[in-house]
């Protein structure tokens, strides 16, 4: 039964938050420019509109870029089930889930390069070819950051990281959580196609990565492919403030209805607060060039490394 109430939150959670993510970031992006901007459900109403519209397939194009959408936004999903929200509910996990959670993000990113070169579009290819050449430099990042927390608290489960982070208080502040995070906020830029990498408000093609690969796309496929874009977003967003800001051990309430909401309004807060702070990085820096990108990637493993050389330096962080 708790399983099932999990999958549920879950789910709900990951599905009504994940568009507000981006709209906080264009709200404070049009502050920052003294516009008006958007309002921060306009992703929702997007989406709605484009489920409602038909779909165009080129001719050109095969079975692959017809199920990509599909597998863009379930494998988001996926990964999203295993990433918990609160840790008031008995959360679906297993040793090494973190592992599975980076290799079916990668299997919806491996299906949406090769949709970006299935109807032979020239500015398609090119952002799949450049989707690829980033993933393959951010990637290590990702494992060593996760496998440096996964030392200290002796699993590969993402639940188990979360509870050990969370009873290590204080300690929480040491060199080896804090490079991690660094290391695991730029993972987030790039994987997302945030500024310095990339820009998602843009639609010039000699400079889209990811938008050039949705060049093709319509309709309802569209809509699962900027919603799965969404639920990625914040999976690694989840990902980051549930590791390294664990503030669940705060809540001492009797009553576990009310603990698991104070538990979910706390993560929600996070992830806005985490939001605001992706957009004013992205306020702060301007869009690298392309082969200025792997400078920025050397600064993010290097900023994994040392927090992993920092844990053999002084062992084991526990509060």
């Amino acid at each position: 039964m708790n399983k099932i109430a999990y999958i549920v939150v879950q789910l709900i959670i990951m599905l009504l938050i994940a568009p507000l993510v981006s709209g906080i970031i264009k709200k404070v992006k049009a502050l920052s420019q003294k516009r008006k901007g958007p309002p921060v459900f306009q992703l929702y109403r997007d989406i709605y509109k484009l489920i409602k519209k038909d779909t165009v397939v080129s001719k050109t194009a095969s079975w692959i870029f017809s199920v990509t959408p599909y597998i863009n936004f379930v494998t988001a999903l996926i990964a999203g089930l295993l990433v918990p929200v609160s840790l008031k509910l008995t959360p679906l996990n297993f040793g090494g889930d973190v592992i599975f959670i980076i290799y079916i993000l990668a299997l919806g990113r491996f299906f949406m390069t090769l949709s970006g070169v299935d109807t032979g579009s020239t500015f398609g290819g090119m952002g799949s070819s450049r989707e690829m050449a980033l993933s393959s430099l951010i990637e290590p990042t990702l494992l060593v950051s996760v496998f440096t927390v996964g030392l200290i608290s002796k699993s590969l489960s993402v639940h188990n990281m979360m509870e050990t982070l969370s009873s290590i208080g204080t300690n929480i502040f040491q060199p080896v959580y804090i490079m991690c995070f660094l290391a695991l906020f730029i993972v987030i830029l790039v994987e997302t196609a945030r500024i310095p990498v990339d820009d998602p408000a843009t639609h010039l093609e000699l400079t889209m990565v990811h938008e050039a690969m949705l060049l093709e796309y319509s309709g309802k496929n569209l809509a699962l492919m900027e919603y799965g874009a969404a639920l990625k977003q914040l999976v690694l967003i989840t990902l980051l403030v549930n590791l390294f800001v664990p503030l669940d051990s705060l809540i001492t309430f009797n009553n576990a209805f009310l603990a698991l909401g104070v538990s979910i309004l706390l993560y929600i807060a996070k992830v806005a607060i985490a939001a605001v702070f992706i957009a004013i990085a992205e306020i702060n820096t301007v869009k690298l060039r392309l082969f200025s990108v792997p400078n920025l990637a050397a600064i993010s493993f290097i900023l994994s490394f040392l927090g992993f050389v920092q844990y053999f330096i002084v062992g084991g962080i526990h509060g």
